[in-house]
């Protein structure tokens, strides 16, 4: 499994390298030193380094951008990794409003346009042809190329994100919005990847034409995710807990003796369920076979499973109607294995946890999960590598 390499953080927010960074950095060395090959050899390559370096010190800039303006309305930063197609800021969640989204969208280009001016005026300091002059008027166009070109409107591009802000603002529908921003950057990933392929066949230019097909490539892949995680989002909004909730539990006589209770239902598993204890036809709450070990067995005999009891005031619970994404959050926030259902009338309706969740989505979705996964998912408590709703969940907190 490819890992990342943490190489520090800046205003706090933990900067990574993909290892995939090193080629496109070889590339960009390569390419500025051999323009560079008029000032020498071990200054024009000393010079290609240089450039290639401050070439993505411009792109983490640019996703400083994204990242500070995001912090300002109170969203969490995880990290901004640098990669091979540039870089990615790590935001945790949306922004609340079309308006606080375009922020973040723009912030990006605006870093890149303003680097752009402040390169131009430093050009006209310093002495016509000399290294430097160049070195920095090729960064100024750079930045500019680099703000115009994600300025292109689809997703996952910063136009794409502008898009989105502006369609949500005219549709009022957020979930509308990025489908069709989506749309629109898939569209134009096919038109780079075909652009790339003509771009080879007419001019011979492999290197260029593969380039292109790989960031239309690229932006397919990362338009359909936005369109999935979407999808997953909007199915999550109208979930409740009473959806996907089982009665994978067993109701015992809460007067009955431990003896009795362990001989009746703990002997005849390796693993115990869910029980909760009842008397008069009420529920009294949920029985923890940990307490029950931590009672001496001489007692067993006299005392009760009441006295292990903890009473649903006590215990982790939702009501029918909570929604899913909540229900996900509270299993997430107080690292929870289940969480008990009640109805309206306050008996147990159900019991919820993470595998009943992921087959509920699998079902909406046509996930293809399969029975075996789900079990895995109960046992261990953790979510598909590629199903992280904890994340997502957390994004529709309001």
């Amino acid at each position: 499994m490819q890992t990342n390499w943490k190489i520090g953080s800046l205003f706090g927010i933990p900067l990574f390298l993909d290892p995939l960074w090193f080629v496109i950095l070889g590339l960009a060395t390569l390419n500025f030193g051999v323009a560079y090959q008029t000032w020498g050899t071990t200054l024009a390559w000393s010079g290609g380094v240089v450039m290639a370096l401050l070439l993505f010190g411009s792109v983490l800039l640019h996703e400083l951008g994204h990242s500070l303006v995001a912090r300002s309305q109170g969203i969490k930063v995880n990290s901004i990794t640098l990669f091979l197609f540039g870089g990615i800021a790590s935001i945790e969640e949306e922004s609340k409003t079309p308006g606080k989204a375009f922020q973040v969208a723009i912030a990006g280009p605006f870093v890149s346009v303003v680097l752009f001016v402040l390169l131009s005026l430093l050009v006209n300091v310093l002495p016509d042809n000399s290294p430097a002059n160049v070195m920095v008027r090729d960064l100024g166009r750079i930045n500019l190329v680099l703000a115009l070109f994600n300025l292109i409107p689809g997703l996952p591009l910063d136009g794409g994100q502008v898009l989105k802000a502006a369609l949500w603002k005219v549709t009022g529908n957020r979930f509308q919005a990025v489908r069709l921003a989506a749309k629109a950057g898939q569209i134009l990933g096919y038109g780079a990847i075909a652009l790339g392929l003509a771009v080879d066949y007419f001019t011979g230019e492999l290197v260029t034409g593969l380039w292109i097909a790989l960031l239309g490539w690229f932006g397919i892949r990362n338009a359909t995710t936005y369109d999935r995680i979407t999808t997953l989002q909007e199915t999550l909004l109208n979930l409740i807990a009473a959806n996907a909730m089982t009665r994978e539990f067993r109701v015992v006589d809460a007067n009955q003796t431990l003896r009795s209770f362990a001989e009746s239902y703990l002997l005849e598993t390796n693993t115990p369920g869910v029980y909760f204890a009842e008397s008069d036809g009420r529920y009294r709450g949920i029985i923890s076979i940990d307490d029950l070990r931590l009672v001496e067995r001489s007692e067993w005999e006299t005392l009760t499973v009441q006295s292990i009891v903890h009473p649903l005031t006590e215990i982790p619970t939702v009501v029918e109607s909570t929604p899913i994404a909540e229900v996900i959050n509270k299993l997430e926030n107080e690292q929870l294995p289940r969480i008990t259902v009640l109805s309206p009338a306050g008996a147990v309706a159900g019991v919820i946890d993470r595998g009943d969740i992921v087959r509920e989505l699998a079902q909406k979705l046509n996930l293809r999960i399969t029975e075996a996964e789900i079990k895995r998912i109960k046992e261990e408590g953790s979510y598909p590598p590629g199903l992280q709703l904890g994340v997502i969940a957390k994004s529709l907190q309001s």
